[in-house]
């Protein structure tokens, strides 16, 4: 007999049991290295197998990476680690050519395949029941979420319900689309970050913790990508002191601070608005709400606003078009220009980034996705340019302009 509790890590446990209530359909498991969380995976594709056969739910699995030449020294290796460590290899078969382990009970099977090309996933068939498991490892690797969605409506076919499961080490860079996937809001997906710190000491081995030790101290930022699982950036984030997390509505309504921004547009470049919180005594801004688009009057942008009840404080608006200020002041809005001299554009972004950032991509995801990919520009000589550039920033101006009546301030410091 083999407990679970001695293959699967304690940080996992939640997860185990989500899965076996039936709860989501998509989980993506990410963390540093040394997390155990293809580990995991692992046990949970060929134990829900077995599982499922006892009750007549002839389940398979289908595991993907990138390149196929990978699967035979990654997953599959993975795979066969679960069987042996489960105490099973005697009811599975393995098979190199095709790759491929076989349940020999009832012939369910673990597939694999190198999705060099997505369409290459309308071949794949079962002789019995459905294909109930995909695993997608190092998910990163793939092309995007759009390469991801064709596969899964390719395989996800015949069953009742489905486990998706995509693990990967989240890249260094805050803009790599699997970091920004995992960090947007999904009722069908259970996120779970891992690492090191909470698997047992001597499944890793005193090397690892060792080396992961000597690595925080000679050089915190890789240890912080590497074993933490975060994306540190590459250096060129413009905004670093960020917070991504949930913002409740209790905790908006203590704000006693508040203040909003109108960043003008219509088309291609969008109208923006934010309202924000500021909490002087930890430095921080919470980003509340966001409202606007593209191809939006004036009028309907004014009665957005109304709609929300958000007519209950000044809005601090660009000076480049007064005659819209106009619009918002007639329309009953409280609408001032920002104070704009020589100078003042740098100065309210460096005043920005000495603040931390809270921000909630469920309540301002047009924010969230500005200020992670807004970069400074790298000349040819590779060195990083101090200006702040212009364009994919509508959201993150609006925020400017809230903030000026602080940010302009005489006395204040960035």
């Amino acid at each position: 007999m083999v407990n679970l509790t001695d293959v699967i890590a304690p940080s996992f446990y939640a997860v185990h049991w989500d899965i076996q209530d039936g709860k989501h359909t998509y989980y993506d498991l990410y963390g540093g290295r040394g997390s155990t969380k293809s580990s995991f995976v692992s046990v949970e594709i060929v134990f829900g197998i077995m599982q499922g056969a006892t009750t007549g739910e002839y389940s398979n699995a289908a595991v993907f990476r990138k390149v196929g030449n990978t699967l035979r020294d990654s997953v599959y290796e993975q795979i066969e680690w679960a069987i042996d460590a489960l105490g099973v290899s005697d009811l599975w078969e393995s098979s190199k050519s095709p790759l491929q382990h076989i349940y020999k009970p009832t012939g369910q099977k673990i597939i694999y395949r190198g999705l060099d090309k997505a369409k290459k996933t309308k071949s794949i068939k079962v002789a019995k029941g459905y294909i109930k498991y995909l695993w997608f490892e190092e998910l990163d690797e793939f092309a995007g979420i759009e390469e991801i969605r064709t596969v899964q409506q390719s395989v996800l076919r015949g069953g009742s319900k489905f486990v998706v499961f995509k693990t990967f080490n989240p890249p260094i860079s805050v803009n790599n689309w699997a970091n920004k996937y995992v960090a947007e809001a999904r009722e069908d997906s259970f996120r779970h970050k891992s690492d090191y710190t909470t698997v047992p000491v001597e499944w890793l081995g005193k090397q690892f913790i060792t080396d992961a030790e000597y690595l925080k101290e000679t050089n915190e930022r890789a240890y912080k990508h590497e074993y933490l699982g975060i994306p540190v950036g590459l250096g060129t984030n413009i905004f670093e002191l960020l917070e991504i997390r949930t913002i409740t509505d209790e905790e908006i309504s203590r704000q006693e601070r508040i203040y909003q921004g109108q960043d003008w547009g219509y088309y291609p470049d969008p109208k923006a608005f934010v309202r924000c919180a500021y909490m002087p005594a930890s430095q921080k801004i919470l980003c509340i709400d966001e409202l606007g688009g593209q191809k939006i009057r004036n009028t309907a942008m004014s009665q957005l606003i109304i709609n929300k009840g958000y007519n209950d404080y000044t809005i601090s608006c660009g000076a480049d078009e007064i005659e819209s200020i106009l619009d918002f002041r007639d329309a009953g809005l409280v609408a001032n220009k920002t104070n704009v001299y020589p100078g003042s554009r740098k100065y309210s972004y460096e005043w920005l980034q000495c603040r931390t950032l809270v921000i909630d991509p469920a309540r301002t995801p047009r924010l969230y996705e500005e200020v992670i990919s807004y970069e400074h520009e790298v000349d040819e000589n590779g060195e990083i340019k101090a200006d702040y550039p212009d364009g994919n920033d509508h959201f993150i101006d609006a925020l400017r302009y809230a903030t000026s009546p602080m940010s302009m301030r005489r006395g204040e410091s960035a």
